[in-house]
């Protein structure tokens, strides 16, 4: 049987799905007075948001520093350092220097209440995770007065809320609630108008080619032509080509190889499907022009990414 997505699962629901995203509440603070805090380059996808006062941040290769007030959340998907402050030109602490500690698993910073930080993480299935974080800025800023920051702040209260109350079942409802709040991060950048980098992001954003990017990961093993594509998205096939590429940052059919070599990787590491079985799922003629493709693609045979994983 071909590898299906729902037909109705839309191509963020698809990919998040695929991806097996994991976000997790992680800790915070509380602080007071002067501090500043530097934290190390993440390994993955970091949030955090402003649950109560105002702080600086400044992000390591930036320019100028970000202030962020009451409600706004930040993503940061560029492994960067930065640093959390009252004044970002304040000497600052590094975060290991700080004991987390209780249920709450937040920090008190000179034993102040002014300001309420919380983070999180995005943890990605390895063939899923430098797409997500290609599609994406270095770094998204979304203020507290954004159309979309309200369901943001009942998120970021109800966090907090778990956190202190320690509520039956608080880990469970922190980690749905981290989820929810990355969806929504990702709503409101595709919202918000601002110039997303070439990606399946941007893709999805756009008019034209979220439909196509429904109908590739709908039916990956399908022998879609360009020019079935270009229907799809009402354009020709020559202009359709120049924008996938635009936006996409790729060409449609590479997109679709791409997208079935993820789909591979991904069932690979389970171990699950013979790759005889997983080559004719995905569209390939045989064996051997699957492993082709999947090594252009990944860099090793399927048999050895097996292997490996």
């Amino acid at each position: 049987m071909r590898h299906r997505t729902e037909m109705s699962d839309d191509p963020i629901t698809a990919i998040l799905r695929l991806a097996e995203i994991e976000s997790v509440m992680s800790g915070g603070f509380t602080a007071g007075g002067d501090w500043a805090v530097r934290f190390p380059p993440p390994d993955k996808l970091k949030f955090f948001a402003v649950a109560r006062g105002h702080c600086v941040l400044r992000i390591d290769g930036e320019s100028t520093d970000i202030r962020l007030a009451e409600g706004d959340v930040v993503l940061l998907a560029a492994p960067r350092g930065f640093v959390l402050a009252s004044d970002a030109d304040l000497p600052a602490r590094d975060a290991h220097d700080f004991e987390w500690r209780g249920p709450e698993r937040l920090v008190s910073i000179n034993d102040g209440m002014d300001t309420l930080q919380i983070g999180g993480h995005v943890r990605v299935h390895p063939a899923y995770e430098p797409m997500l974080a290609a599609a994406l800025p270095s770094w998204l800023h979304i203020g507290a007065g954004a159309p979309e920051a309200e369901a943001m702040r009942w998120l970021i209260d109800r966090m907090v809320r778990e956190s202190r109350d320690d509520l039956p079942g608080a880990g469970l409802a922190q980690a749905q609630l981290a989820h929810l709040l990355f969806v929504q991060i990702l709503r409101t950048q595709m919202a918000s108008g601002d110039v997303l980098p070439p990606g399946w992001l941007r893709a999805v954003a756009d008019p034209r080619l979220g439909p196509v990017l429904r109908q590739i990961h709908a039916d990956p093993g399908r022998h879609w032509r360009l020019e079935e594509l270009a229907r799809v998205a009402a354009m020709s096939r020559t202009v359709f080509a120049a924008h996938f590429r635009r936006v996409a940052g790729t060409a449609p059919l590479a997109y679709l190889t791409e997208w079935r070599m993820r789909l591979a990787c991904q069932l690979l590491h389970r171990g699950a499907v013979p790759v005889a079985t997983l080559a004719s799922n995905l569209g390939y003629g045989s064996e051997s022009a699957f492993s082709h493709a999947f090594k252009r693609v990944v860099g090793v045979s399927p048999a050895r990414y097996a292997a490996a994983a």
